[in-house]
């Protein structure tokens, strides 16, 4: 029987920053970024900037540009798009199973069931005429499948290729803006992948979701990793652990730590039971409250001091004057000195990095 590794409130926290890749020692590139946290998150609110280029920026800092991003995706296909994320290529064999035996639900089985000529025709449109957009294809359904999310409008077009997509038929190759271009996955995916059956892949997901997490609650939806790794304690906490043994390894050359502003979709902040039972940090995005009952702001930044979540940063571009205008700075707890010049001066590199002053913080 192996032996449960048993983890003071400060060791679980210093793994879990540093699986982030929110310690001292930055990463180089996007492409080690994406490996460890396996998921980048893509959203289109943009009140700094996007969440996929803001996560970039609090990992690797000054030195990230856009475009690298877009080439690693489009161009070197090292990460590729899928349901709203960027993945390492690395992960595509360990997904690719589980993709192509997806449950379906029983709504989904009878529209597909409905309509295998359009499913058909988009495929053959793709093989023929691909890379397309979804609004250069025709929509032939005889049956429509109306979105509960208000995300889509009556084309079935992009519901059949999102369809397809989790399936792992069709692919992302490239956005035109935030429009999608797509094409059959053979031509967008390496062709040369490792081949694994659906349990071994399963078993090395977790693996990877581990990874990124460094320590997650066992068997948590949250953060997909299972029962991988070592079972562990953490002081203070009642729940089942498990660490990644790589970062257990690591615990020894703890590169210190450092000031973070993180997008309120960065995948860190995703795991909220994590956040709280290893932070004592009750993070609500505040986006869709009324603006009356918002307390922190519309879209305020979590503000990471070392392995402590110490303030929020309620900040917008205003492009009528070219500025990073801060509105508030929240201070969950009393910053002192030290903490208040280095959230300072991460402020000041964030509007460095945008090309623009800051003004407003007092």
């Amino acid at each position: 029987m192996t032996d449960t590794v048993q983890l003071s409130n400060d060791e679980a926290r210093r793994i879990a920053v540093r699986a982030a890749l929110l310690d001292a020692e930055r990463p180089g590139d996007v492409v080690e970024v994406a490996e460890q946290l396996a998921i980048i998150k893509i959203d289109p609110t943009s009140v700094i900037s996007t969440c996929e280029n803001t996560m970039m920026w609090s990992r690797i800092g000054w030195s990230y540009e856009s475009g690298q991003l877009q080439k690693a995706v489009e161009i070197d296909r090292l990460l590729f798009e899928y349901d709203g994320t960027f993945r390492p290529v690395s992960l595509l064999p360990l997904m690719l199973p589980r993709m192509r035996a997806m449950p379906l639900r029983d709504r989904t089985k009878e529209w597909l069931a409905a309509n295998p000529t359009f499913k058909h025709e988009v495929l053959a449109r793709l093989r023929g005429e691909g890379p397309l957009k979804a609004s250069e294809i025709p929509d032939t359904a005889q049956v429509a499948r109306h979105s509960d999310s208000g995300w889509y409008g009556p084309n079935q077009v992009p519901h059949m290729l999102e369809f397809l997509m989790r399936t792992g038929e069709v692919a992302v190759v490239r956005r035109e803006g935030r429009t999608k271009v797509w094409d059959l996955a053979e031509r967008v995916f390496p062709s040369d992948l490792p081949q694994y059956g659906e349990e071994e892949a399963a078993r090395l997901y977790e693996g990877r979701r581990l990874q990124a997490a460094g320590l997650a609650k066992q068997k948590s939806p949250w953060s997909g990793a299972g029962t991988a790794g070592l079972a562990a304690t953490v002081e203070g906490s009642s729940w089942k652990w498990r660490v990644d043994p790589t970062a257990l390894a690591a615990l020894d050359e703890d590169a210190g730590g450092r000031v973070a502003i993180l997008n309120p979709y960065d995948t860190t902040l995703f795991d909220r039971p994590r956040l709280r039972e290893l932070f004592d940090f009750d993070f609500v995005l505040e986006q869709f409250k009324p603006k009356n009952q918002r307390v922190y702001g519309f879209f305020a930044h979590p503000i990471l001091v070392g392995d402590r979540f110490i303030g929020l940063l309620d900040a917008q571009i205003d492009r009528s004057e070219n500025v990073l205008r801060v509105n508030a700075l929240h201070e969950l707890v009393p910053f002192d000195e030290d903490e208040t010049e280095m959230v300072r001066a991460e402020l000041f590199d964030l509007g460095e990095w945008l090309g623009m002053p800051v003004v407003g913080l007092r």
